[in-house]
């Protein structure tokens, strides 16, 4: 039942299990949950309050949490949730699997190569992957600002960590099919 379940709220996955672990440690209520993933997860794009809010109505609606107080100080409901069992075997499920390799390339920064290799010609796909590494190499750099700075938090460190990694891995590819433009170009147009 739990791996079904678990395969049911793959949709947004990592918010709602985001959420589930912030409540793990105690009630809340929407604002504070928001408020919370933005500060620990501060590379993370923010969540929006009504993506919050529709998070919670699904884990409320399988069983995963439940509603533990109602707060009316000075302005409208503040509703408290708390994680029910349930929603603590699912969330220890999900923090125990392995997070598989993505199967496929998703990558808007790929699909523009593949696609300046179709239309445009030789000059104008290098000077896009130029303009690319200039970005990604500027975006290092304020990450290494950010991860240095005598205040960061550890969680922006980790953060920052993980986003020049992955930068990284996209410098060395754009360096690699700079070597190999005009031999893709030949591939795909002939």
């Amino acid at each position: 039942m739990t791996s079904l379940f678990i395969q049911r709220i793959v949709t947004p996955v990592t918010t709602s299990y985001v959420l589930l672990g912030l409540l793990a440690s105690g009630a809340r209520h929407g604002y504070e949950l928001k408020r919370e993933h933005d500060a620990r997860m501060p590379q993370a794009k923010p969540l929006a309050f009504g993506q919050v809010y529709a998070t919670l109505n699904r884990l409320l609606r399988d069983g995963l949490i439940v509603e533990a107080a109602t707060d009316r100080a000075g302005g409208p409901d503040r509703t408290a949730y708390a994680v029910t069992d349930r929603g603590r075997s699912a969330l220890e499920v999900w923090l125990g699997s392995v997070e598989p390799p993505a199967p496929y390339v998703n990558s808007v920064l790929f699909a523009k190569v593949v696609v300046a290799a179709l239309v445009a010609d030789e000059a104008a796909t290098y000077r896009h992957l130029s303009a690319q590494r200039a970005a990604h190499a500027a975006r290092m750099r304020e990450l290494t600002a950010i991860k240095t700075a005598r205040d960061a938090r550890l969680s922006e460190v980790v953060a920052a960590d993980y986003a020049i990694a992955h930068l990284d891995a996209d410098l060395r590819w754009i360096q690699t099919t700079v070597s190999r433009v005009a031999e893709l170009r030949r591939e795909v147009h002939g």
